[in-house]
């Protein structure tokens, strides 16, 4: 992954902007229904109520849209802090009305559910905290301190003491499970979401350089018998000029620099080989893992290949941007972790082909064994402004993009560690059939 990838990555806040318009939406629709609601109870139902009181509570949540709308502008976008404050202001605005109307005997207590949702799925998890705690403690309020409950004139419609604290109990547990549960899902949709524009923009990345590379080898070819031409001349004119002459030296220049360019070509001319109708499209399991890693030797761990059990040719494989790229991620994690040896072993037959990478590094975290492959998990934080900047870890994004990566090739993974001591192994599966099918579409296409 680049590292203007990570930095980017690393910026990334958890939680989504709040739009203003949204929330003064939401709010101009509670509005509309708790003018309704009072309107209704009052003078359709013929229940008396504080109707002065509930109105100007109303008006000054209507005032509140109005201002904010007027000073920020609908298309804002929230601060966690500010957008917290807001859902407050509603969750007081609510239990006035409350307050006014019954407490918690009101059927519409319910409503004390609606900010803490909207604060679980869109700001963190402290500002969502605290919203939860403070509709409790609304919720607690309106269940001592309110007015009766808006019923038929000279009848009064008295709950037991016991059925209130039930409905009280009932609200508070409905605000930790949404606040807990809708926060956790709402922040995994983020995680899986950002982690997901990371593996598109790696993707991009390395679409980019083979799009590149396959430029960089036509020009290599265009360019090859102008150079040759220029090489022969100079070669001619070598032979009429005197030795040792000034324009005798400047002819073996031009010799040793057309030589030199005519390396550097060959040297553009190999990085060729995406094109689909390219004898390099495609390549055996062997040639593809040491392509991968041979990117990855020289760094002072050994990497071992070894083929179990092999039945049949040596399977061939597209050489896709994901194939690549995921394994070569993978390989590298290993290489990382590794103290001295990496062994990456084949085994295929008829039905399936088997890829085992291990290292003999102390293995994967045995809690994290069983959530490996999710966006952002990692053993190893990295400060990106310390000492330790230059050394790989810190996102927790390379599992997640190699199998997801892998996964869209039809492989399947598997985790685990070779035995007590560690020594993390990573084994990849592909149905052979698969891999056929992808061949043969890759040809037709």
């Amino acid at each position: 992954m680049s590292t203007e990838t990570a930095s980017r990555l690393e910026m990334t806040p958890d939680w989504r902007p709040l739009r203003l318009q949204s929330l003064v939406l939401l709010r101009w629709l509670a509005i509309a229904g708790q003018t309704v609601g009072v309107f209704f109870v009052h003078f359709g139902l013929g229940f008396p109520l504080p109707l002065l009181e509930c109105m100007t509570l109303i008006a000054l949540s209507a005032l509140l849209n109005i201002f904010l709308v007027w000073r920020y502008g609908s298309r804002a976008n929230l601060s966690p802090r500010f957008a917290a404050v807001l859902l407050a202001c509603d969750l007081t605005q609510l239990g006035g009305l409350l307050a006014l109307t019954g407490g918690l005997q009101n059927p519409f207590s319910l409503l004390l559910l609606a900010p803490v949702s909207v604060s679980a799925t869109t700001l963190p998890q402290l500002e969502t905290l605290i919203i939860a705690l403070f509709a409790a403690v609304i919720a607690s309020i309106v269940a001592m301190v309110h007015m009766p409950l808006p019923w038929v004139p000279g009848h009064e419609l008295a709950f037991d003491r016991v059925f209130v604290i039930g409905i009280w109990v009932a609200i508070v547990c409905g605000i930790a499970f949404i606040s807990a549960y809708t926060s956790k899902v709402a922040n995994d949709s983020r995680l899986i979401a950002d982690a997901l524009a990371a593996t598109e923009l790696a993707l991009s990345r390395r679409e980019q350089l083979s799009a590149l590379d396959g430029m960089a080898a036509a020009a290599a070819h265009e360019l090859g018998t102008p150079l040759s031409t220029i090489a022969l001349a100079a070669k001619e004119m070598r032979a009429d000029v005197d030795e040792g002459s000034q324009l005798a030296e400047d002819v073996e220049l031009i010799i040793a620099q057309a030589a030199r360019c005519r390396a550097i070509l060959a040297k553009l001319r190999n990085l060729g080989g995406t094109d689909p109708t390219d004898p390099f499209a495609e390549a055996s399991l062997s040639d593809v893992l040491d392509e991968v890693a041979r990117h990855h030797e020289g760094r002072g761990k050994v990497i071992l290949f070894d083929s179990q059990g092999v039945a049949g040719p040596d399977p061939i494989f597209p050489r896709s941007v994901g194939l690549l790229y995921g394994l070569g991620n993978l390989i590298e994690n290993a290489t990382d972790f590794a103290v001295q040896t990496v062994r990456i072993e084949t085994s295929w037959d008829e039905s399936r082909i088997v890829v085992l990478i291990t290292d003999d590094g102390p293995g994967f975290a045995p809690e994290l064994i069983t959530r490996l492959g999710e966006p952002y998990l990692t053993s190893r934080p990295r400060d990106p402004q310390g000492a330790d900047a230059d050394q790989p870890g810190g996102l927790g994004l390379g599992i997640f993009i190699a199998k997801t990566l892998l996964e869209r090739t039809g492989a399947k993974l598997t985790f685990s560690n070779e035995n007590a001591d560690g020594h993390a192994q990573v084994r990849i599966v592909w149905s052979r059939d698969t891999v056929v099918k992808q061949s043969a579409t890759r040809v037709l296409t």
